[in-house]
């Protein structure tokens, strides 16, 4: 089989993978970016490439149809409310999971020819503040670095980024590069103590929002102890003497963190000249969230401490190509290759280059504006690509139902049933990953091929060629002419050289005679290099800005949520969703609650919890830690409606955006939380996809089936008949064990012999080897043995999966080490965890720690 050289479609960091057809995955070693690394959810990306739950023919109204139906009425549509109300009464709401060239086509759409800036994209949730603070502080949005400095530095601040978890071959980078140079320091600040706190030498745990006084604390601090660069400052660098007079009204302790670790912090960064800053969600997703990023930048630009090896600010990005959308204006506030909208040479030239009847003139609506515009009926037609946002946005129940308000709404994707899509009146299918070819660029400024191992299934397009398509039939068909996505890139190219005399940061000019099939992983401008290391920037004086900021006033009066990822998914489960072993880590939504607020509320590790708030209400499976402070709470976004009754997280986030990016505030919202009183709980594995309709039910694929974790508030008349109707097994024989005076009971069902499904309930949280009950369904197994919750005699019983990339279980870590390993690296050499991405081993050694005797001191 041979291998296809492509990209990884998750994260910014933009990894090199060889991939086949037959589902083989490798990291590609030559790739500049992962050197072969993969992290547990690119390791699994084989699993997610099978046709199941795949939208592969068109859709009008659920019913299928073919392309030149959907397509026309797609067109009409949009073409009759824009001569009825105007192009700003249309919109387009994208996505990071976009290539480039689909991006490109998209914006030259909207704002070229339909003449409205009504596309934004998913990216406006994970770095629109980073775009706003470079901006402001640069005169253009530049990422300064590369990965290489993450090598050369000899101290990394981590602000409000899990890098463990959501960026984890960066952090395996800078594990390597700790190790051989055991003088590094790691910085971590999060109000959480995550799987990054591993590495870290210190953790400042700081309050929600803390981060603009702490900074303010250290700009103040620098210039105390005559450590600014004046010299440089006075070159190359604006707004010094106000921005600093407004730190020096922020107290450092309201950053919350410890009056000790911010000392220590202080010092360390004001003695260390090659400090690289690192930062993604918790700065960039506030209301403050701009703010944070100048805080951060004035520290850099004070100190000069950028533009060299080792030093600067780096944000990380969150999507496959939030960079490549950046560059060619996939916001709504944003013209392609880095122009404004605001500048009416920017406009003439674009609009000259792409001989487009007219150009938009103003910034259309952001996402959550957008939105908002659809709930009042300001949109009369929407078009979403790629994303979810009946799920991902804030507020997610208003937005569904502001979707449901727009009359006519089209959505393109890979799947057949999503939240949004089934809002939709038309559905488009497009190509996935490793059906599709482009590119996409990474945090570094790296653009890298996505290439096609495997054919379009039936009737999947690519999302270029639909967006195309839909322009060609609103009478746009020459400048939409395009036969490949090389064709597209090439244009995108040359429209680069021509808005040249601009003096942007971006330049493409390395590209102008590459062989896009052969095109190697490559930076902009060239590779390795690093801006402002010449101290020029691109405000009109050529000077960077600082910026005065203020430390927002804490607010905080109650319970606060904090929202973000799992280590093993990915934003809606769309894809991850499909991995039995991704799912098996922590296979349902849940609550992490300190253990002075869970005894407070009466609840215990392992109950369900209903967490609501004005905006919604959810039922979450609580976790009692102390990785969050108390007063703090913290639950992942990834469930939707279909995979989680009543655990669409962003539900409970207000519409609360950044008054300068428009991102929104998904880390910071105040909820209310009490325990959530079931009658019974029950645990389902089976063997066919099953729907759930209990007050609580959580679905996870697993290597034989499905399992669902569940809870009700009254008992079923018969349970078999509500089990048969959740799995469609009506007809199935049935094996039931009742035992009436603990209230517990088991049911199988079984076919010809093969158990499809078993079934679990209790009045209590049902105890059992979930793994076990996994195990026997599609088995031939007798009835009786299934319902054991045991596993066979020959098969030990792994326990709950601890490292996904080689699916390693807690039980089988354990024994090993009982039998000896008292490390980590000894637990990697006897079951292979924590040997591929290295996510897992905060965990590796937590399991060390508390199965290790200690030995008593003679």
């Amino acid at each position: 089989m041979s291998l296809t050289r492509t990209t990884c479609p998750y994260c910014g960091v933009g990894c090199g993978v060889l991939a086949g057809a037959d589902g083989t995955i490798k990291g590609d070693p030559d790739h500049p970016a992962n050197f072969g690394r993969l992290c547990s959810k690119g390791s699994a990306l084989g699993e997610t490439i099978d046709l199941d739950g795949r939208l592969l023919h068109p859709q009008i109204g659920g019913q299928r149809a073919t392309w030149d139906s959907a397509l026309d009425q797609v067109a009409t549509k949009f073409s009759d409310a824009i001569r009825d109300h105007g192009p700003d009464s249309v919109a387009f709401y994208v996505s990071g999971q976009l290539l480039t060239e689909d991006y490109y086509v998209a914006n030259k759409l909207m704002k070229g020819f339909i003449g409205s800036a009504n596309i934004d994209t998913n990216s406006r949730l994970c770095m629109a503040s980073s775009v706003a603070g470079h901006k402001r502080a640069f005169g253009t949005d530049t990422v300064p670095g590369t990965y290489a400095d993450l090598e050369e530095a000899d101290l990394i601040v981590l602000v409000g980024s899990n890098l463990a978890w959501c960026h984890p071959v960066l952090y395996q980078r800078i594990v390597a590069a700790k190790q051989a140079r055991p003088n590094m320091r790691v910085v971590n600040i999060d109000p959480r103590r995550t799987a990054t706190c591993d590495l870290a030498d210190l953790h400042l745990r700081v309050a929600p929002d803390g981060d603009v006084a702490l900074f303010n604390g250290l700009l103040t601090y620098l210039a105390d102890h005559g450590q600014l660069d004046m010299a440089y400052v006075t070159a190359h660098v604006g707004g010094c003497e106000a921005t600093l007079a407004a730190a020096r009204a922020s107290d450092p302790l309201q950053s919350g963190a410890a009056p000790e670790d911010i000392t220590q912090f202080f010092a360390l960064w004001a003695g260390t000249k090659k400090v690289m800053t690192v930062y993604s969600q918790g700065v960039n997703q506030s209301q403050c969230g701009t703010d944070k990023v100048n805080a951060i930048l004035n520290c850099h630009l004070a100190t000069g401490r950028i533009g060299k090896p080792g030093c600067g600010p780096f944000s990380v990005t969150g999507q496959p190509n939030a960079m490549g959308g950046r560059e060619v204006g996939g916001l709504s506030n944003m013209l392609a290759n880095h122009l404004d909208i605001e500048n009416a040479d920017h406009r003439d030239t674009v609009q000259t280059f792409w001989n487009s009847p007219t150009i938009c003139t103003q910034a259309g609506f952001k996402a959550v504006d957008l939105f908002d515009a659809c709930a009042a009926g300001k949109i009369k037609a929407l078009w979403v690509m790629s994303t979810n946002p009946a799920v991902s946005m804030p507020n997610a129940e208003n937005v569904a139902q502001a979707i449901k308000n727009v009359p006519f709404v089209a959505v393109s994707d890979i799947m057949a049933r999503t939240d949004t899509g089934d809002l939709a009146d038309v559905l488009l299918p497009a190509t996935g990953w490793g059906e599709k070819d482009g590119t996409v660029t990474n945090s570094e400024r790296r653009i890298s091929r996505q290439r096609a191992f495997l054919s379009a299934p039936a009737e999947a397009r690519p999302d270029w060629r639909i967006i195309s398509d839909v322009a060609a039939r609103m009478g746009f068909a020459d400048a939409f002419a395009y036969d490949s996505p090389a064709d597209i890139f090439a244009e995108y190219i040359v429209l680069d050289a021509a808005t040249r005399p601009f003096a942007r940061d971006l330049d493409l000019s390395i590209f102008a005679d590459a062989d896009y099939a052969k095109l190697v992983p490559t930076q902009w401008p060239r590779n390795d290099v690093r801006f402002f290391a010449d101290g020029r920037f691109y405000h009109a004086d050529g000077k960077a800005r600082m910026l005065p900021v203020q430390a927002p006033v804490a607010q905080q009066t109650g319970l606060t949520l904090n929202t973000g990822r799992n280590r093993d998914q990915w934003h809606t489960m769309t894809r991850t969703g499909k991995s039995p072993k991704l799912g098996a880590h922590l296979a349902e939504p849940y609550l992490e609650i300190h253990p002075v607020d869970a005894a407070e509320i009466g609840i215990a590790h392992g109950d369900l919890v209903e967490v609501h708030n004005v905006q919604g209400r959810n039922i979450l499976r609580a976790l009692v830690t102390d990785r969050v402070a108390s007063g703090q709470l913290f639950a992942p976004m990834h469930w939707t409606r279909q995979t989680a009754r009543g655990a669409t997280v962003n539900a409970l986030v207000a519409p609360v955006t950044d008054p300068f990016s428009g991102q929104p505030a998904l880390k910071r919202g105040d909820v209310s939380v009490q325990p959530f009183k079931a009658e019974w709980y029950g645990f389902l594995a089976c063997l066919h996809q099953p729907e759930a309709h209990t007050p609580y039910a959580a679905i996870a694929r697993t290597a034989t089936g499905w399992q669902v974790e569940m809870a009700g508030s009254e008992a079923p008349d018969s349970w078999t008949e509500m089990l048969g109707g959740m799995i469609g097994l009506s007809n199935a024989e049935t094996s039931v064990f009742e035992d009436r005076a603990d209230g517990t009971i088991r049911v199988a069902l079984h076919r010809e012999g093969v158990i499809q499904a078993v079934f679990f309930a209790a009045r209590t949280p049902v105890i059992l080897s979930r793994s076990a009950a996994i195990s026997h369904v599609g088995t031939v197994t007798p009835p009786l043995e299934a319902l054991a919750g045991r596993m066979r005699q020959d098969q030990p019983d792994p326990g709950v999966v601890v490292c996904a990339c080689f699916n390693v279980g807690r039980n089988t870590l354990q024994a090993a080490v009982t039998a000896g390993a008292f490390s980590v690296q000894a637990l990697g050499e006897i079951t292979c965890a924590g040997t591929n991405c290295g996510s897992c081993k905060p965990e590796l050694a937590d399991i060390i720690e508390q199965n290790t005797v200690p030995v008593a001191a003679e």
